[in-house]
């Protein structure tokens, strides 16, 4: 069952950039993010963002919405970043290998509705809207990721 667990408004993708670092070292191997909303709202910003933290540096992160996925690797673990706008079955998502990453990576998925019912349950929703003067966050999944994410650092 999805719980709110926290909303903000960010004013700018600085902002964005830094809401993303606070995330980011909550997110662990196998933990998929559900990236949600209209185009220009926040996604790939918050991706960009998350990417970079999990990186410690500073790195060309483009928008996935041609090549569908590309992939970063830590020290750690893998990150996969999907843009799955342009699918138009569930089925296309597996086939890129998605329900592998989902288990052995760390995955951002922008249009997660694309996913169907073959979206993890454990996974974290991220639901973006653009604002008149900022981009509002709204993040959402099981219980379980309250513990995970109650902080005042996030």
């Amino acid at each position: 069952m999805m719980v709110p667990i926290l909303q903000k408004d960010l004013r700018d993708e600085a902002a964005m950039a830094a809401f993303a670092a606070a995330i980011a070292p909550r997110i662990r191997t196998g933990d998929t993010l559900l990236l949600s909303g209209e185009i220009g709202a926040g996604k790939s910003a918050f991706a960009r963002g998350f990417i970079r933290a999990k990186l410690g540096r500073s790195e060309d992160v483009p928008s996935p919405t041609f090549t569908l996925v590309q992939t970063y690797q830590t020290p750690q673990e893998e990150i996969w970043h999907c843009d799955l706008y342009r699918l138009t079955h569930p089925d296309e998502a597996l086939e890129l290998g998605l329900d592998d990453a989902f288990e052995t990576a760390i995955c951002l998925i922008e249009w997660p509705d694309r996913l169907g019912d073959t979206a993890p349950g454990d996974a974290l929703h991220l639901s973006f809207v653009a604002e008149r003067r900022s981009h509002r966050v709204t993040v959402s999944g099981p219980a379980s990721w309250r513990a995970r994410l109650k902080d005042d650092d996030v």
